[in-house]
């Protein structure tokens, strides 16, 4: 059975480059799975930066979506996920018009269902990053809302199934679970 360990917090908190520091120590085989899409300049650069500070040995999956279906023919010691936050985002975002909560909630529902069986079928240490996106204001619209309250039910999915959850802050790691 694999190992998982939530990486948490907020935005420029050092939660991926804390999950790669981590990776780097648990195994030499990494799989590097980014979520995160290109679709202006900016993302493209971010991108960009980010394979380039990467260990040039780390294979990487680029899965928006679907991450479990992507990872099938893929093995290795540590499965570095970055990031959840932009996952649950790929996934709202299929709804378009029909988004509601209830709709948005199911289907991430269902790529987290695939995602643990996955986690629990394999042996590897699975490491995956998200943001907290609870701590500040009720956001003024609905989508912002939604995304919100689907994220942090999706988080808190992952931290029941995890064996070790830490929250980072301001770079520094606080271990809020240490069940291994």
């Amino acid at each position: 059975m694999g190992k998982l360990t939530l990486i948490l917090g907020g935005a420029r908190s050092g939660k991926s480059h804390y999950g790669e520091q981590l990776a780097q120590m648990l195994g030499h085989e990494v799989l590097f799975v980014a979520t995160a899409q290109a679709f202006d300049d900016e993302m493209k650069a971010r991108i960009k930066r980010h394979r380039e500070q990467r260990p040039r040995h780390w294979r990487t999956v680029e899965a928006p979506t679907n991450i479990a279906q992507a990872l099938m023919p893929h093995r290795a010691d540590v499965v570095l996920v970055d990031c959840l936050t932009l996952l649950v985002s790929n996934v709202i975002l299929q709804l378009e018009d029909s988004l509601d909560e209830e709709a948005a909630g199911s289907l991430v529902a269902a790529e987290l269902d695939a995602l643990l069986k996955m986690i629990q079928s394999s042996a590897s240490h699975w490491l995956i990053i998200s943001n907290e996106v609870g701590l500040g204001i009720v956001p003024d619209n609905r989508l912002a809302r939604i995304y919100r309250d689907v994220l942090g039910r999706a988080n808190q999915r992952l931290a029941a199934a995890a064996q070790r959850v830490v929250f980072m802050v301001a770079g520094l790691p606080m271990m809020v679970k240490d069940e291994a």
